[in-house]
């Protein structure tokens, strides 16, 4: 039986991180704990925005973190980010997110900093989503 079960969860397909170009662009993986969304629409005043959602309430907090661990590593942090009306939503938006997609491209793991909450998540795989959203809206010059 155990044979069984490790053989299905071999031939389940891997998670891995999203781009897709429209209608935002937008870089997406979710996991059991955490579905994480980094998004570019330039109608808006701060066009770059990461939203990280779970099944429990984020804290209510004056600042909130990312830290990134791996061959470039560091932590970002902020006093601007907001939550839903439901509390399950954290959100910060921004100008640009160079810093970010750094640390999602070079690094392995992120950890969401809320309070005392700490939420890990798995940078496998995010390099290209991350390289794809980089130019995501960007016209070539003739």
């Amino acid at each position: 039986m155990r044979a069984l079960i490790a053989l299905t969860l071999l031939a389940t397909p891997a998670q891995a991180w999203d781009f897709t170009p429209v209608p935002v662009c937008t870089i997406a993986e979710d996991t059991p704990t955490l579905s994480i969304r980094v998004t570019y629409d330039p109608s808006q005043p701060e066009p770059y925005a990461i939203s990280l959602t779970r099944p429990d309430l984020w804290p209510v907090t004056n600042s909130f973190g990312l830290r990134f661990d791996g061959p470039q590593a560091m932590t970002i942090g902020t006093a601007r980010h907001r939550v839903s009306n439901d509390g399950r939503t954290l959100t910060v938006s921004d100008t640009g997110f160079d810093n970010v997609l750094n640390g999602l491209t070079l690094n392995a793991t992120a950890t969401a900093l809320a309070g005392g909450t700490e939420v890990p998540f798995d940078l496998t795989g995010a390099a290209p989503a991350v390289e794809a959203f980089r130019a995501c809206g960007v016209v070539p010059s003739a």
